[in-house]
């Protein structure tokens, strides 16, 4: 995995603009590995790696058995792949890693909370269209489509096969859309991305790189993504969106007005 240090906003648009069509994730620690919310979960609560697969599928049979009373589109919960990005996008711990086509989102994800170095990774969606996996080269993109139910009890939830597929559902929710969202899934949920992507790997060509966005480039990263519209409110179009985005009315708006205030104030 390549890893390149930028220090200031200019040169993360300078560095971005080399990945056309790739696909990026922000995290807020540099230092976190590339793994799904589901395998740091189960690796916190211990036991033997051979139980995930149960687990997580347990975790899925009950959330179709439930849900139902809080979804007006019952067709939602009839698609396992699609029923998993529900989970996501309401908290629970899936296999699914959220990436997005814009790298301006993936710094508002790393930068919003960021108290040190926090990181982007730009993944090489073009190049990975084109590769299979070595050990089987009959596994194609389409072929492990885990929008097919086969596909995925077979290939992802059996947690058998070191693939990845990237992609969205057929249908995408608001939140989905309004970030320009699509999952990463890990074939074998202890491996992490860049450890599953040394199976695709075929020339020099970088499948995975890491952006390491040092914390002092926050404050002018944040104005820039405010003069974007990128916040809270844009990225979840609903009332939690929406009220959460005025903490970050707090920092970019009035805290510049404080300033200036208390300038004038001292000059004169």
């Amino acid at each position: 995995m390549n890893v390149k240090v930028i220090s200031c906003w200019s040169q993360f648009l300078q560095e971005t603009t080399q990945y056309d069509q790739w696909a990026f994730r922000g995290q807020p620690f540099a230092n976190l590995p590339l793994l799904s919310s589901l395998a740091r979960r189960l690796n916190q609560l211990d036991g033997p790696k051979e139980n995930w697969p149960m687990r997580e599928q347990r975790t899925i049979r009950v959330f179709k058995r439930k849900a139902h009373v809080h979804i007006q589109d019952q067709s939602a919960l009839s698609n396992t792949f699609r029923c998993m990005a529900i989970m996501q996008h309401h908290g629970a711990a899936t296999r699914l890693l959220d990436f997005t086509k814009s790298p301006f989102v993936a710094a508002f994800f790393a930068l919003e909370s960021a108290l040190d170095d926090v990181v982007v990774y730009a993944l090489n969606t073009p190049a990975l269209w084109r590769r299979n996996p070595a050990f089987d080269l009959t596994l194609t993109r389409s072929a492990i489509n885990p929008r097919n139910e086969e596909n995925l009890e077979k290939y992802f939830l059996s947690n058998q096969y070191p693939i990845i597929w990237f992609g969205e559902p057929d249908e995408m929710d608001s939140r989905l859309v309004a970030q320009s969202g699509l999952f990463v899934v890990p074939g074998q949920l202890h491996l992490t991305i860049d450890e599953l992507l040394d199976q695709y790997k075929t020339d020099n060509e970088p499948l995975l790189v890491q952006l390491i966005l040092r914390k002092q480039m926050r404050g002018e990263a944040m104005r820039e993504l405010y003069r974007m519209n990128i916040t809270h409110a844009s990225l979840w179009p609903d009332l939690d969106g929406l009220a959460t985005s005025m903490n970050q009315e707090l920092e970019i708006v009035w805290q510049p007005l404080l300033q200036a205030t208390n300038e004038k104030k001292q000059k004169g």
